[in-house]
């Protein structure tokens, strides 16, 4: 059974120049579980100096001091940590001096006559500042994921005009147009929503191709020997993606899988190039007819040739045998990525 993480100690930077007062402010500070930690400063020079190394979490100032006033210390502390709680602990405080406190910032005052206050002041002000951050973290994390979703519509939208484009422009007719661009598509959707499901973090190698052979399977003809679990970043995903519809399309139209008896064998492994991670995958057709190269590359072949070696830094290699096709995919895998495992 997981254990709790106990509470971190709440860091409390105590500007007081009377000792006795220190005690007494110590004394009923010990109240708050757990106990906090206390820095005193008893002049404006190591006030100074523990604004500048910013280790703490709440501020209690007196108003009165020898060299310079609480109104002073406020200002400093609004200026240089303006995200910690001030809380001034007086024995004088007037009603129009406590206004003006809270107009420069001062997030509460305690009279040292009514101590009893302090622990539950000092609480109250640290659990409105982690407030305050966790909702400065979750209006910061929405603008990030905005900005990430703006850029990554703007580069699908740009992928699939340019996709549109050549695919007419390689297509004999509207019906080959219509069958082309929306396998196209459909692999660009299948490979949007297995990463949404993900978060938009990774997609298993495994699904991707799984996702686009599926639909086209018919008595097993897809041969897929699983290597090791490789977790693709969403550029990886969507090239892959892109790259196993064109393979398999290209199979159904003249490769192994135009007859009754062709297959597909499929295989990846995870290589070391300088220390680096790369996949390496295979895609292999036998039993099919015999084929031979084209006389110029087609869009499809392009493409994946295109994605591989620009989006991934990889490289394809098409053999042409007469056996069947193979194609030979390999590219870098993040080295930051974690999520690989042999």
């Amino acid at each position: 059974m997981p254990l709790d993480h106990a509470p971190a100690r709440a860091r409390i930077l105590l500007l007081e120049d009377s000792p006795l007062d220190a005690e007494l402010i110590a004394e009923h500070l010990e109240k708050i579980s757990p106990v906090p930690e206390i820095r005193r400063a008893s002049s404006r020079a190591a006030y100074m100096e523990a604004l500048d190394e910013r280790d703490f979490d709440v501020i209690l100032s007196d108003f009165s001091l020898p060299d310079f006033d609480g109104m002073a210390a406020l200002e400093l502390a609004a200026a240089q940590v303006p995200d910690v709680p001030f809380i001034f602990v007086s024995g004088v405080l007037g009603e129009e001096v406590a206004i003006e406190s809270f107009r420069r910032g001062a997030t509460d005052y305690v009279l040292k006559q009514r101590l009893i206050r302090l622990p539950a002041a000092v609480e109250r002000a640290l659990a409105e500042a982690r407030e305050r951050t966790e909702r400065r973290r979750a209006e910061h994390q929405k603008e990030l994921l905005v900005r990430e979703l703006s850029h990554r519509v703007k580069n699908t939208m740009a992928m699939v005009m340019s996709i549109v484009r050549r695919t007419a422009r390689n297509s004999g007719t509207v019906e080959s147009y219509v069958e082309n661009l929306s396998g196209r598509l459909r692999a660009m959707a299948d490979a949007h929503a297995l990463l949404f499901e993900s978060n938009w973090t990774d997609a298993e190698l495994l699904q991707v191709l799984e996702r686009t052979i599926t639909p086209h399977e018919q008595g097993n003809r897809f041969h897929v020997t699983a290597g090791p679990l490789i977790h693709l970043d969403p550029k990886a995903a969507l090239a892959l993606s892109l790259a196993f519809n064109e393979l398999t399309t290209n199979a159904i139209k003249y490769g192994a899988l135009s007859n009754a008896d062709g297959q597909v064998a499929i295989d990846w492994s995870r290589e070391e190039i300088d220390g680096e991670p790369w996949l390496a995958l295979r895609w292999c057709e036998i039993g099919g007819p015999a084929v031979s190269p084209p006389h110029e590359d087609g869009f499809g072949t392009t493409l994946i040739q295109r994605s591989i070696r620009y989006e991934l830094r990889g490289e394809t290699v098409l053999d042409y045998a007469e056996a069947g096709l193979i194609c030979d995919i390999r590219f870098p895998l993040s080295a930051s990525d974690e999520n690989i495992i042999s």
